[in-house]
C-alpha cells in the first residue's frame, strides 16, 4: 500500500514550521468535539480476551465525558483539582481523561502495577482530590485511605464497594450537557509521575497546550490520517499512552485499536494484527523483539502500512526481519515524559537503522557541551532543546512543587534531556545512553546501546542489557546480561564467541569482558530495560 505521507519534504517542513497556540485551548472541547460533529466517526475499536468487541464513536465519547464531568462536579471536584486515574485498557480510561480535560481538572495517570505505598505517595504529593480505578487497585488504595487526607472522592468501575461511588450507577443518572471549561493554553492539565534512575518519582506537569503539541507526534511520526486505525501496544499508565493512545492519533482524527489484556502474548498480537484492519502500529522495542522471534512467514498483514518504535533505540537486525515479513520499516522516535516527539525517523526521510532520526518540526534540537555550545558533527554530548526566545509547545511546565529539580534541567536557554548522543554529518541523531548509563573504562566512553545492538545481531542472543561492572585494574568494565534464543545453551565457548563477535562488529575495546546468561531482565512497566537495577547489583548498592 503506498499512501501519500503527511510530510514529503523534511527540510522544507522543518524550515517553514510555526507553532500557533491560541490563548485558550481545551482538547476535549476543540478536538474531540470537532470530530464528534460527524456522529458516525469512529474513535476507538476496542476488544478484549473474551471475544468482546466495542466500537466507540467520537460522538459517544464526547457525551460520556460530559456525563462523567457532571459526576465529578457533583463529587465536589473542580477546575485545578487532581484526579488520580489508574485503570488498565478499559474504555473508561479514555472517558475519564477526556472528562478531566473538559472540566479543567488535572489528570494523573498511573500504572496498574502501583502498590498501596505508591498510591499513598502520589495522592499526598499531588494533593489529589479524587481517584478513579478498578476493584484490584481500590483494595490496595483502601489500605492507605486514612493516610490520604485530600482524597474526598473515590470512583470504582465494573464493581461496587463500600465507600466508593459506582461508575456505572453514577453515569446512568448523569446529565449529557456540560459546559466545557474555558481553559487557558498554559493552565495545568496533566501530571505524570516519572521515575528517575534514583529517588522518588517526580511530577512532570503539562499544560493544556501539551495536547496540541502532540499534533507533531500524530502528523509527522505516526503519519496518521482520519481513516487510519492505529494500534499502540502499550499500557495506559505511562506517557506513551498520551502520545500514541490519545493526543497523537486523535489530533489527526484517526481511530484507536485497543486490545484490553493483562499480558503481552506475541502470538496473539500477531493474530490480531493479521485479523483486524490495523494500518499503523507503535510498540516498545521489547515488543518487536518478541514478535520477530515468532514464525512471521505464517502471517500476512494486508492493512498495515506504517510501524514505529519508541522507548529505546531499535536494533538493525530486528528492523530487518520485521521489514521482510511486513514490508514496513520500523521507524524510531525519540522523546520523553516531559516532551512531545523530539526527533524521529519520519516516513519521508531515508531511515538509518539505530538512529533516532532528525529533529521534529517545531523542535530546535541539538547536541551541546557542558557550557551550552552546539557541538560539531560526530562529537558526543547532551541532547538539548533550545527554549530561547520561545519554548516549544508540548515541553512540560516544571517538575511540580520542586523548583530546584526543575532548575537542574536548564542551562543558559537550553532544556537538557539527560540523554547523550551525537549528530552525524547528515543531521541524524545517534543515541549513546542516559547520562548515567555511559560506561567509562580504560579511558574510553562506551554507550550500552551500541554493545547491546552488536550482541543482538548474533543468532544466539534474544535480548541483552549492558552495564558497568567494577574491575580492579580498569575501574569499571563492560558487562553484558544475555537472554539466549530457544536453541542455544550457556557455555564458556559461547561467552568467547559472543565476545569475539562484538569485537568484530563494533570496536575491539567495546567488547563485554563479563557475560552473564540470564532468563529475564528487569524492566520498567513501559518495557524499558532497568539498567540501573543491574548496575546497582554489580556495584553492591
Amino acid at each position: 500500500m503506498t499512501a501519500q505521507h503527511n510530510m514529503t519534504d523534511y527540510e522544507k517542513e522543518y524550515q517553514d514550521f510555526k507553532w500557533e497556540v491560541p490563548k485558550t485551548f481545551n482538547f476535549a472541547g476543540q478536538v474531540i468535539d470537532k470530530w464528534a460533529q460527524d456522529t458516525e466517526k469512529l474513535a476507538m475499536f476496542w476488544i478484549d480476551d473474551h471475544g468482546r468487541e466495542e466500537k466507540v464513536t467520537f460522538h459517544e465519547l464526547s457525551i460520556a465525558s460530559k456525563k462523567l464531568a457532571n459526576v465529578l462536579t457533583d463529587q465536589g471536584i473542580k477546575q485545578g483539582d487532581v484526579v488520580i486515574l489508574v485503570l488498565p485498557r478499559n474504555i473508561e480510561w479514555w472517558v475519564a481523561v477526556t472528562a478531566c480535560i473538559r472540566m479543567g481538572a488535572m489528570v494523573a495517570p498511573g500504572t496498574t502495577q502501583l502498590t498501596s505505598k505508591d498510591l499513598e505517595f502520589r495522592a499526598n504529593k499531588s494533593k489529589a482530590a479524587c481517584i478513579i480505578t478498578n476493584e484490584t487497585i481500590a483494595a490496595a488504595y483502601d489500605e492507605v485511605d486514612d493516610l490520604c487526607d485530600t482524597v474526598t472522592s473515590k470512583i470504582i468501575i465494573e464493581s461496587e464497594k463500600e465507600g466508593w461511588v459506582s461508575y456505572d450507577q453514577a453515569m446512568a443518572g448523569a446529565s449529557e450537557t456540560f459546559e466545557t471549561a474555558n481553559t487557558m493554553a498554559d493552565d495545568n492539565c496533566l501530571v505524570y509521575f516519572t521515575s528517575g534512575t534514583t529517588g522518588f518519582p517526580k511530577m512532570a506537569l503539562h499544560a493544556h497546550s501539551y495536547g496540541l503539541g502532540h499534533m507533531v507526534t500524530g502528523k509527522y511520526w505516526l503519519d496518521l490520517k482520519p481513516e487510519d486505525l492505529h494500534w499502540n501496544v502499550s499500557d495506559t499508565g505511562w506517557a506513551k499512552a498520551a502520545w500514541s493512545s490519545y493526543f497523537g492519533p486523535w489530533n489527526m482524527g484517526a481511530a484507536l485499536f485497543i486490545h484490553h489484556t493483562d499480558r503481552f502474548d506475541p502470538i496473539h498480537t500477531l493474530d490480531l494484527l493479521a485479523k483486524y484492519p490495523i494500518t499503523t502500529m507503535c510498540g516498545a522495542p521489547t515488543i518487536y523483539r518478541m514478535l520477530v522471534l515468532q514464525d512471521l512467514s505464517k502471517y500476512t498483514f494486508p492493512a498495515l502500512r506504517h510501524c514505529v518504535g519508541a522507548g529505546e533505540p531499535l536494533n538493525p537486525e530486528i528492523i530487518d526481519v520485521w521489514k521482510k515479513a511486513t514490508g514496513c520499516t520500523i521507524r524510531d522516535g525519540y522523546g520523553q515524559t516531559e516532551t512531545v516527539l523530539l526527533a524521529g525517523s519520519f516516513p519521508c526521510i531515508e531511515p538509518r537503522f539505530g538512529s533516532m532520526g532528525k529533529p521534529t518540526p517545531g523542535i530546535d534540537l541539538h547536541v551541546i557541551d557542558g557550557e551550552g555550545n552546539i557541538l560539531p558533527p560526530n562529537e558526543e554530548g547532551d541532547i538539548a532543546i533550545r527554549i530561547n526566545p520561545s519554548r516549544p509547545v508540548g515541553l512540560f511546565k516544571e517538575y511540580w512543587k520542586e523548583p530546584d529539580r526543575t532548575a537542574s534541567v536548564y542551562l543558559d536557554g537550553w532544556y537538557l534531556t539527560g540523554d547523550k548522543a551525537y549528530v552525524d554529518d547528515d543531521g541524524y541523531f545517534w543515541f549513546v545512553g542516559r547520562s548515567d548509563d555511559v560506561i567509562l573504562t580504560s579511558g574510553y566512553r562506551i554507550g550500552p546501546f551500541e554493545v547491546e545492538s552488536a550482541l543482538i545481531e548474533h543468532p544466539a542472543v534474544a535480548e541483552s542489557a549492558v552495564v558497568s561492572s567494577p574491575d580492579d585494574t580498569r575501574g569499571e568494565v563492560v558487562k553484558a546480561f544475555v537472554i539466549l534464543g530457544p536453541d542455544y545453551s550457556a557455555s564458556s565457548d559461547l561467552v568467547k564467541e559472543l565476545q569475539d563477535y562484538v569485537k568484530k562488529v563494533t570496536a575491539p575495546y567495546k567488547y563485554p569482558r563479563k557475560i552473564e546468561f540470564v532468563t529475564e531482565l528487569p524492566k520498567t512497566i513501559s518495557g524499558k530495560i532497568r539498567r540501573v537495577e543491574l548496575r546497582d547489583a554489580e556495584w553492591g548498592r
